[in-house]
C-alpha cells in the first residue's frame, strides 16, 4: 500500500502523513526534508538564496548526507525559503526522484509507505494506491508556522512569515518543473478549520472506503 500526500506549507500534510503511517505501521518519508537538507548543505557551504549555482546544487543533491534530514536546522525559515528555490531546479529533482521511488517500492518495514511532499501524487508516485492533497487558508498557515517557529525559539514576526509563505506558494505553484497541484484523482482536504485529529479521522475514513482491509 502506497499513500501519497501533497500539499502547501504548514497545511498539516506532514502531521497527517506521520499519523497515517503510525496508524498502519507503514514507513514514512518526508520528501520535503530531502530538499531542505540540500538547502542546508548549500548554506553550510556559503551559498546564498540570491545566487544559487545549479551545478553546486546538483552536486549537493547527489552527495546528500541523509542525516541532515533529522536535524533541527532544516526547520528554519531560511532553509525553507532556499529549499523552495532548490526544488525548482530540474536536475536536483531528478537526483532525488530515484531515492523517493526506491523508498516507496521497498519500504524498510515491508508493509507500506506514506510519502508527503509537493509532487508525490503527480510526479514521484503517479500510481500510488491513494492520494491526498492538503491545503488551508494562507493566513491560517502563516499563523501556524509563526507559532511553530516561536515555540522553537526563533524570533519571527507574523507579517514576515506571511510574506515568505506567499512567495514560497507562488514559486511552488508556478514553477515549470513539478509545480504544486492536486493530482487528478487526489482527495482534497482543507484543514483551515480542522485540528489534526479531525484531519486524521477524515483521511482514515477515505482509506477505509478505498481499502477496507487496511
Amino acid at each position: 500500500m502506497i499513500i501519497a500526500i501533497d500539499g502547501s506549507a504548514a497545511s498539516g500534510k506532514g502531521t497527517l502523513a506521520k499519523r497515517v503511517a503510525a496508524e498502519f505501521g507503514y514507513d514514512y518519508l518526508d520528501t520535503g526534508a530531502l530538499y531542505r537538507a540540500v538547502a542546508l548543505s548549500l548554506l553550510n557551504a556559503g551559498a546564498k538564496s540570491s545566487n544559487i549555482d545549479e551545478k553546486q546544487a546538483v552536486k549537493a543533491a547527489s552527495t546528500l548526507d541523509l542525516s541532515l534530514t533529522q536535524t533541527a536546522e532544516i526547520r528554519t525559515d531560511q532553509v525553507a525559503a532556499l529549499a523552495s528555490i532548490v526544488a525548482a531546479i530540474a536536475p536536483v529533482r531528478a537526483e532525488l526522484l530515484s531515492l523517493q521511488r526506491a523508498f516507496a517500492a521497498t519500504p524498510p518495514s515491508g508493509k507500506g509507505a506514506v510519502l508527503d511532499g509537493r509532487d508525490i501524487g503527480t510526479i514521484v508516485l503517479p500510481n500510488a494506491d491513494l492520494k491526498f492533497f492538503v491545503d488551508a487558508d494562507l493566513d491560517i498557515r502563516a499563523e501556524r508556522r509563526t507559532k511553530e517557529l516561536l515555540q522553537a525559539g526563533q524570533s519571527v514576526m507574523f507579517r514576515d512569515v506571511l510574506a515568505d509563505m506567499k512567495a514560497r506558494d507562488d514559486r511552488d505553484r508556478t514553477r515549470s518543473v513539478a509545480p504544486l497541484k492536486a493530482a487528478d484523482n487526489a482527495i482534497t482536504i482543507d484543514t483551515s478549520t480542522m485540528d489534526a485529529a479531525a484531519v486524521l479521522a477524515l483521511a482514515l475514513s477515505h482509506i477505509d472506503r478505498v481499502c477496507p482491509s487496511e
